[in-house]
């Protein structure tokens, strides 16, 4: 078992966020994460990195207890995260960000080689500065290489579909199609794209900080989505009706 959550409680404002989350995941798997806004998808993965801390209950990860380490302890332990909205450096170069994410002197060659793997055309980005002339999907699929690089035991992704647009989003689905061989560690993915949810080895979902459900990708769209009347499918993802519909 790579990751075990044991009775997690996290509470803001005398609200609670998170009410007793158990979940186990396993080595290798790709995972993803569903629900509605504010059913405590972020602040879960948000808890495994350390960025939130739970209020009670334990995380192991790897067989060690993680609960009290920072974010930089969990990094070095093999736990990346990906953010909803990735940073951009100005005056760093594509090729700079890469050597930084994998430690070492690599050569532009091998940049070039994990770039085409996210599907860039290496040599028109190695050189290019990680600014705002990128689009948001090009520097997302900057970041997948960068965390690729890092060969994390689990990798973490928020969203990544959030504020890109439908091109960018075919051809980000093509990387995580590829994303075992891509990342050989275990990939935990908040989303509500259908297609993502749909490739994945299961699906967990989430509703008012609780896991309701947890099985395999199609199965769980098939039960709870596809054949429930409140929600409908528009631009390949579920969303919920308009009560007044």
């Amino acid at each position: 078992m790579l990751l075990e959550l044991k009775d997690i409680t996290f509470e803001r404002e005398n609200k609670k966020i998170l009410d007793r989350i158990n979940l186990k995941l396993e080595i290798g798997k790709f995972i993803a994460i569903t629900g509605p806004n504010g059913s405590g998808k972020s602040t879960l993965v948000k808890i495994i990195m350390g960025i939130e801390r739970p209020d009670s209950g334990k995380i192991i990860f790897d067989g060690k207890d993680i609960t009290d380490l920072n974010i930089n302890e969990r990094a070095n332990l093999g736990i990346g995260f990906a953010f909803q909205q990735p940073v951009k450096f100005k005056g760093i170069t594509v090729y700079d960000l890469l050597k930084i994410a994998g430690k070492k002197d690599m050569t532009k060659m091998e940049a070039c080689e994990i770039l085409s793997k996210v599907g860039l055309c290496a040599k028109e980005y190695v050189d290019r500065e990680v600014n705002g002339s990128l689009s948001g999907g090009e520097i997302k699929r900057i970041e997948i290489a960068t965390v690729a690089l890092r060969k994390a035991k689990l990798t973490i992704f928020d969203e990544p579909e959030a504020g890109i647009d439908l091109w960018s989003f075919s051809n980000l689905i093509d990387v995580f199609e590829k994303m075992g061989e891509l990342i050989k560690g275990t990939t935990l993915i908040i989303s509500h794209q259908e297609r993502i949810l749909r490739i994945a080895d299961e699906v967990i979902l989430m509703k008012a900080g609780k896991i309701e459900k947890m099985g395999e990708g199609k199965e769980i769209l098939n039960q709870t989505f596809a054949k429930t009347e409140c929600y409908k499918m528009k631009g390949g993802k579920y969303e919920r009706k308009d009560k007044s519909n």
